[in-house]
């Protein structure tokens, strides 16, 4: 009898673990309806990710160590003078004689793309996940667009100017003339970083989870029309920036984890993971535990350079490269510097 009351005990818990457990997923998931990755299949190229890790990132000079919180994106101006945007709501900068400043507090922790402009009298382009659009300068900050068509843009996340920013899903276009906001690309898969070609002809954009980076032509014959740049990175592409000889820098990010690549696939396994914290990390793969940047040229058809850390032991989580004078500066949602690495 005690026996039989003992089972029947456990299989009461058993059962009402596996009631909360289908509770949490099915009604306290932070997903609603999870889409279907279709990640791309492994190619014998240059960019394919069984190419030789270098660890050439290893050699890096570390920029403000210490000083930097999570310094996502990076840009130069004309004088030379390094700007940055930390998680702790700061605008740091490196002037060219070695000195750095703390200049100016935009506050929050959601600082995200940064540029130059070369249109609003040199001042800097921002993109804050919940502002919007900001113009920062000497005179303060301001919130140049934060909504389009009557709705809130959500996820600001990179920008760039274009002489003649955007959420998740588009690229939004800002027009400093007549202050309005429209929608130039829609129905991307989590486009991330965006910049333009050298002669203005074009822009690329990065979409994510797709590992791949199109092409949206601004001129000529075929404006308006956009196509696949390069495919099949050996990483999701999150910020790009145009070199000075016209080619491109990458930040590609390890998204994937060989043992859980079918989760992406998937929409059971999204869901039983969803409310699990420590199995997300799981899944996230390399990505605070890598880095890798590449050198893609002019007409996507190749990479040219590539760099990485293979077990990030000096960087990982690289979101941004950018080229001046001979130099790479890369910055990292995972360290508190900012890497400076000699290209010859």
């Amino acid at each position: 009898m005690p026996t039989k009351r003992y089972i029947s005990a456990v299989k009461g818990v058993v059962f009402a673990s596996l009631l909360a457990f289908l509770l949490q997923i099915l009604f306290f998931s932070p997903i609603d309806s999870p889409d279907l990755l279709e990640l791309p299949p492994a190619v014998s190229t240059a960019a394919s990710s069984d190419s030789p890790w270098n660890n050439n990132l290893q050699r890096v000079v570390k920029l403000g160590e210490g000083w930097l919180k999570d310094p996502e994106g990076v840009c130069v101006d004309k004088e030379g003078t390094l700007y940055t945007a930390t998680r702790d709501g700061w605008i740091k900068r490196f002037h060219k004689n070695g000195t750095c400043e703390d200049w100016r507090m935009i506050g929050g922790n959601a600082l995200l793309g940064i540029t130059t402009s070369t249109i609003i009298n040199g001042d800097l382009l921002v993109c804050d996940a919940t502002k919007g659009l900001l113009k920062v300068n000497a005179h303060g900050v301001t919130v140049l667009t934060s909504e389009i068509d009557g709705s809130k843009i959500s996820f600001a996340d990179d920008v760039i100017e274009a002489s003649d920013a955007k959420p998740h899903g588009r690229v939004l276009k800002y027009d400093p003339s007549t202050r309005k906001t429209s929608i130039l690309i829609d129905g991307l898969c989590f486009p991330n970083g965006i910049t333009l070609s050298q002669d203005q002809d074009f822009l690329v954009v990065c979409e994510t989870w797709k590992f791949r980076c199109l092409k949206h032509w601004l001129k000529g014959e075929n404006r308006g029309k956009i196509e696949i740049f390069i495919d099949n990175l050996p990483g999701g592409p999150d910020n790009i920036n145009l070199a000075p000889d016209g080619s491109f820098w990458i930040a590609l990010l390890q998204l994937t984890s060989n043992r859980f690549e079918f989760v992406h696939t998937s929409k059971i396994a999204k869901y039983l993971i969803a409310p699990f914290p420590k199995l997300i990390e799981l899944v996230k793969g390399g990505i605070y535990k890598r880095a890798m940047v590449v050198n893609v040229g002019a007409d996507g058809k190749k990479i040219i350079r590539k760099f990485d850390d293979w077990d990030g032991k000096v960087m990982s989580f690289v979101t941004s490269a950018v080229e001046d004078e001979g130099h790479l500066y890369l910055g990292s949602l995972n360290s508190n510097f900012i890497g400076k690495l000699k290209l010859n």
